[in-house]
């Protein structure tokens, strides 16, 4: 069964074009299907309410597998980091 399709016309400055091309480019598509492939990614993101932030913090805590424990482990490392490297300084001098 064929997908319906609907010819649309729109309008990109260069950047814009250039970015479609390279990631057609990149996934060995036609830049049609890279444009419907990205409009729908970015649609899913904005539906699933997750900021490209968010979702960026969220991959790199998965990489690394962080859990609450690990995090603990780590604030306790820097704040004891950063008061060893404290230059503790007497009013008047220096």
């Amino acid at each position: 069964m064929a997908i319906p399709r609907i010819k649309a016309t729109y309008s990109l400055d260069e950047e814009a074009v250039r970015a479609l091309e390279g990631l057609s480019e990149r996934w060995k598509v036609s830049k049609s299907e890279a444009l419907r492939r990205a409009i729908l990614a970015a649609d899913m993101n904005a539906r699933s309410g997750a900021s490209d932030a968010l979702a960026s913090l969220d991959a790199l805590q998965e990489r690394l597998a962080l859990t609450g424990g690990k995090a603990a482990e780590w604030e306790r490392e820097v704040i004891g980091e950063r008061r060893a490297s404290s230059v503790k300084r007497t009013p008047g001098v220096g």
